[in-house]
């Protein structure tokens, strides 16, 4: 076990680390290389400093990535996407991620084929401990271009929005939706009938979606309790038909429920 640091070194290797490691944004190796110690001590150091290490977003990285296909302009499936991101989608400084649940199988391939065809590049998708699946994309680059397009690391924290460019065509808003609602939304049967919901955590959010629903000639509820609905039988029937959301869990519960 190493020994306890002294206050004065404490202080010494962490004004050292955060000059090279973080404000110079120089990599492991190069830190090492200026202090004249292995490269494990530095990493040592900027673990028990709580430092967190993110080789990716340094310049001189050997591993960055030239693969990756930034979209030049807009397009329906870039809306799609963006309603996946901002319904079950999250970034980190080098990750692009969606994570989907265990009743979602067929949507986790419909959602890498979809990523695919924008950036170019396959998504991996790893399978967590209790079964949800992370469909993701290792880029800076990426990343920092989904963030200059709207996107945050902490959607609840930044209230997040719908970005602007997708009020301005009726077929984004409809891909938006359809992405939004295969992540974030449910449909269930009332006694009386079947009930749309759209789901976040971000009251701006909530309300462009009202906006886009009412463009789109739909009736949705005021929000409540994080929520908005459809509710009126002729709407959900349409929402289906014309927006036609691509998970086949939702699907299948709609069926189901229109039948009955």
């Amino acid at each position: 076990m190493a020994r306890p640091w002294t206050e004065l070194e404490k202080e010494q290797y962490r004004s050292e680390l955060y000059d090279l490691y973080v404000l110079q944004n120089k990599t492991m190796a190069e830190v090492a290389k200026i202090l004249g110690i292995k490269f494990q001590t530095v990493y040592d150091r900027l673990k028990r400093l709580g430092i967190a290490t993110c080789p990716e977003r340094k310049l001189n990285y050997q591993n960055r990535r030239s693969d990756i296909i930034i979209p030049m302009g807009y397009s329906p499936d870039l809306a799609e996407f963006f309603g996946i991101m901002l319904g079950d989608g999250s970034l980190s400084h080098f990750q692009t991620i969606v994570t989907l649940g265990t009743k979602e199988l067929p949507y986790v391939q419909y959602v890498a084929n979809l990523m695919e065809r924008l950036f170019g590049v396959s998504a991996k998708i790893a399978i967590r401990k209790r079964g949800y699946r992370d469909i993701y994309i290792g880029s800076v680059e990426l990343t920092n271009w989904l963030q200059s397009e709207g996107l945050v690391f902490n959607k609840v924290k930044a209230q997040v929005n719908v970005p602007v460019w997708i009020f301005s065509r009726k077929e984004y808003r409809e891909r938006f939706l359809r992405g939004f609602f295969d992540t974030d939304g449910s449909v269930y049967k009332l006694r009386f009938g079947t009930q749309i919901a759209f789901i976040n955590y971000s009251l701006p959010l909530l309300r462009s979606l009202q906006l886009m629903l009412k463009k789109l000639s739909y009736s949705p509820s005021a929000v409540s309790a994080h929520k908005i609905y459809l509710t009126k039988r002729p709407e959900v029937i349409r929402f289906f038909r014309e927006i036609v959301p691509a998970n086949e869990k939702h699907q299948k519960r709609f069926e189901n429920f229109i039948q009955a």
